[in-house]
């Protein structure tokens, strides 16, 4: 990691965290991970700091996800790189679920994946007109992990699960009624909000932050996600992915039709454990549901999938990915166990 890919920084008891790879759209690498795990660590214990505050740099996203690239060239070659990315980014996102005092993230932009796992977790989130939110993770042969199947499986009725097999894409007003964010704030007034955050006593109190957050925000329009709700709840309580896709079929809208549509374009393996993990999810902590994402993702670097798709979605762009299985009548719920079966690395070690 260079230093200068995320940056820390103090004003007043405000902590600043700044994620610096505009170019990449602030992309995460390891050594990221590694260095504000640390940093994290050291404010937890500093009586000086009474908030963190985490933002993007560049204006286009506040973190489109992991450094898949790397993560597809090491996993291929048989290296340890993914197994020791995942599993200090797993950490870290179970350390900012419990970390100790207000973190306030800022999604200003594109908030996919490893960027969902930084801002989602924190005490309160803030999106704007900018915010594009997905866990678009099953078209690339993964699943939606960085603690998706915490958050994921306590979005209302089935809003989670639409998330996590279709990877669709949410709007500010979209996140709101997800309950993935607070509040919204136009992207103008962030650093106003930022400044008067600095100047402000920071004691720990979440309300003294939400009285705040109250004087800068705003209405973030209709929600598209809203009215589509009745759809989505009743077609995603099905009791398996095929069931799912029985229901869009039947419902008869251009909507459930477009949702079939997508989600058999995906991994039938991704898909398959995504549903397992958000309906297990709903049952456990988040340690839990981390270390259960950890077993999985041990499974998905030794399989196909994920190379797969990575190939036919970043590498060669050809977006036509060969899954294996293809069907998803094909994928056993043996096969299935398996990736939630313990791990040979050994379990996720966790704080």
């Amino acid at each position: 990691m260079t230093e200068q890919e995320i940056l820390f920084g103090r004003d007043g008891r405000l902590a600043h965290v700044l994620l610096n790879r505009p170019k990449a759209l602030n992309a995460l690498t390891h050594g990221m991970c590694l260095a504000f795990a640390a940093q994290l660590r050291e404010w937890e214990g500093d009586d000086r700091i009474g908030a963190v505050l985490i933002r993007g740099a560049g204006g286009k996203a506040f973190c489109a996800g992991g450094d898949i690239r790397k993560l597809y060239e090491e996993g291929r070659a048989g290296g340890a790189y993914p197994y020791r990315f995942y599993g200090d980014e797993y950490r870290l996102n179970a350390h900012i679920k419990r970390f100790a005092k207000p973190y306030i993230a800022f999604m200003d932009g594109i908030t996919m994946g490893g960027g969902v796992g930084f801002s989602v977790h924190g005490r309160r989130r803030i999106v704007t007109e900018n915010t594009v939110f997905a866990m678009p993770e099953t078209g690339i042969g993964l699943f939606p992990d960085v603690g998706g199947t915490h958050f994921l499986s306590r979005c209302p009725g089935g809003i989670g699960m639409y998330l996590a097999l279709t990877g669709a894409r949410m709007k500010a007003a979209d996140c709101l009624h997800a309950r993935v964010a607070d509040a919204f704030v136009p992207a103008a007034r962030l650093d106003e909000l930022a400044a008067a955050l600095a100047r402000s006593a920071l004691r720990g109190d979440v309300a003294e932050i939400d009285a705040m957050v109250a004087t800068f925000a705003g209405d973030p329009g209709p929600s598209e996600l809203a009215r589509h709700r009745a759809t989505i709840d009743q077609c995603f309580a099905g009791d398996s992915v095929e069931a799912i896709l029985g229901n869009l079929e039947r419902a008869g809208t251009e909507f459930a039709a477009d949702c079939a549509r997508v989600i058999r374009t995906k991994s039938p393996t991704s898909c398959k454990i995504a549903f397992r993990q958000v309906r297990a999810g709903a049952n456990l902590s988040m340690d839990e549901c981390m270390r259960l994402e950890w077993r999985v993702v041990t499974r998905v670097i030794r399989g196909h999938d994920f190379y797969e798709g990575v190939r036919a979605v970043i590498i060669d762009k050809d977006q036509k990915p060969r899954w294996n299985p293809a069907r998803f009548e094909d994928v056993s719920d043996a096969e299935i166990d398996r990736y939630f079966a313990p791990p040979e690395e050994g379990e996720l070690p966790l704080p």
